[in-house]
């Protein structure tokens, strides 16, 4: 099967079972349009009393009693979707989140950050109508022209033979144009994903697009791609209004037939009336569920991105922590081999080490040698193909260490807020005075007491208004904050220059002191950090 009839096959899948979950929660807005059909043939045939004639003060109040239950039950049917919708957009980005959290940045290397952001924005809420307006309407659209031709065959049995003809030809009408709007739908978000994911790259690459004189390309560049969504909308657009226009004209035939067949002798004038007036009550849930098909369409567009997340991840057993404090962590690679890509060679090969508790280690090695993916598959972020990883005794998924492990990065990740919020992002139950001696360990005290606010100073995203040597510090405040006892280093000075190297290195000796610490780096100074060497080439141990 060739990957995008998979993706379509998934795609179909995914959605019968988010149907099978929405037909569940839409009960309750089913059975209040469905009060709400009775609500109108009770208007409806009161109004053909009156407009025959029979006025009494009975029928007037029996009208607005109905008016006002037909608005209270429009108004709770609505409020009634939007929670169901709302309720299942939450649902679904709790999961897709949860699904990419535990993947990891490893997923990066396959998967765009704006694609996934498209995902987890554009492609879930694509999927609220799914829930909240198709499904009530398709299960309505048979239970609501049923009543309606209840009430008719009741008076006149030929005016319900006309109505039920009509109504068969709209679902024809639509599946003709849905198989033209379903791959319309998809191209618009095809296009869509498009135009984000070059915005993206191009906000990001701004500094280098001036400085090489591409402003002017690159504008015409995202011009291009506006444009091609702007297409693809209008495509999709015009599909629905096909749709609607054909539900439109079978409104339309058997509003005439009726007439025809009243006005030339068919029935008696309030009859007649009340068959005229229910003929649009008759196509309003088709009409309904014509304009919630869209929503399908849509969600359909957006299935096949919603399918492709990557799934759980398989459940840590429960391990014994307790001893750790007393023991430390001890780390031992057993013939671990891992490829990040089948058509390459590996990037570990049959590695074996062990570290004892409270040693450091060093992991020299040119680039590519593999020293990233040891810290990435300690970090719980991949998994080896084949081998152990075994953590003081005992096979372990990495994810079960998450809060006995500590790890500073070549470039730290600060976020939009204080000096403060990002240092306590590592604990966040810590206080205040705890935050101070970590900030203050990590000499970050050093240059934070020159900053207008102190650590109450913000910063922002990515550490804008920090050096590199400062984010770096901050990095090591956290590490100091949660005090676990595993520490790794991803060449934690790689983008510094030598004088800052040497203060940060120094602040990292006193974080490791009592803690099992990976370093992986290929610095010179970084080498003479103290502790084991161990060089590796090609995903060896050389």
């Amino acid at each position: 099967m060739s990957s995008a009839a998979h993706a379509k096959t998934a795609a179909r899948a995914w959605i019968g079972a988010e149907q099978r979950v929405g037909f569940r929660a839409a009960r309750a807005i089913l059975a209040l349009n469905l009060l709400g059909t009775v609500f109108s043939v009770g208007q409806i045939f009161v109004v053909a009393r009156m407009l025959s004639g029979q006025f009494t003060a009975l029928l007037v109040a029996a009208f607005v009693a109905l008016a006002f239950g037909r608005a209270g039950l429009a108004y709770a049917t609505e409020r009634l979707a939007f929670g169901v919708g709302a309720a299942a957009r939450r649902r679904l980005r709790t999961d897709i989140m949860t699904r990419l959290l535990a993947a990891g940045p490893a997923l990066l290397r396959t998967r765009h950050s704006a694609e996934l952001t498209a995902i987890v924005v554009d492609r879930v809420e694509a999927v609220d109508g799914l829930f909240s307006r198709y499904i009530p309407a398709s299960v309505f659209a048979i239970g609501g022209p049923a009543l309606v031709l209840i009430a008719v065959v009741w008076f006149d049995r030929w005016s319900a033979l006309v109505l039920l003809g009509c109504g068969l030809l709209v679902p024809v009408a639509m599946a003709a144009a849905g198989i033209g709007a379903a791959a319309a739908t998809r191209g618009q978000f095809l296009a869509m994903e498009r135009l984000q994911t070059r915005f993206l790259d191009r906000i990001r690459g701004i500094a280098t697009i001036v400085l090489y004189g591409r402003s002017e390309d690159e504008a015409q560049r995202l011009a291009e791609a506006a444009d091609e969504l702007r297409v693809r909308t209008m495509r999709v657009l015009r599909v629905a209004f096909l749709s609607s226009a054909a539900l439109d004209l079978a409104a339309a035939l058997a509003l005439v037939s009726v007439a025809i067949h009243f006005f030339a002798g068919g029935g008696d004038l309030p009859t007649g009336l009340f068959v005229l007036l229910l003929v649009p009550e008759f196509f309003a849930p088709l009409r309904a569920f014509s304009a919630a098909y869209q929503d399908r369409l849509h969600a359909t567009g957006a299935a096949e991105a919603l399918a492709d997340v990557p799934p759980m991840p398989r459940p840590t057993p429960p391990v014994d922590f307790s001893t750790v404090a007393a023991q430390g962590i001890e780390v031992v690679f057993e013939d671990v081999r891992f490829r990040w890509d089948p058509t390459r060679g590996p990037a570990l090969d049959g590695l074996s080490f062990h570290v004892m508790p409270g040693e450091m280690l060093v992991l020299a090695g040119p680039s590519g040698a593999g020293k990233s993916t040891i810290i990435e598959m300690l970090l719980g972020f991949i998994r080896p193909d084949s081998g152990r990883i075994v953590i003081n005794g005992a096979d372990i998924v990495p994810q079960a260490l998450s809060r006995l492990t500590a790890w500073i990065g070549q470039r730290p990740v600060l976020f939009a807020g204080t000096i403060r919020d990002n240092i306590r992002f590592a604990r966040p139950e810590a206080t205040d005075a705890d935050i101070d001696a970590a900030a203050a360990a990590a000499r970050v005290t050093d240059f934070a007491a020159d900053l207008p606010a102190g650590l109450d100073t913000p910063v922002g995203e990515g550490g804008f208004g920090l050096s590199g040597g400062q984010a770096q510090r901050v990095a090591i405040a956290r590490a100091f904050l949660k005090d676990a006892p595993l520490l790794l280093l991803d060449e934690p000075t790689a983008h510094l220059d030598p004088s800052t190297e040497a203060d940060v290195l120094e602040s990292l000796k006193r974080l490791a002191v009592g803690r099992t610490t990976i370093m992986a780096s290929h610095s010179a100074a970084a080498h003479a950090f103290g502790g084991r060497r161990l060089d590796i080439r090609e995903g060896r141990v050389a």
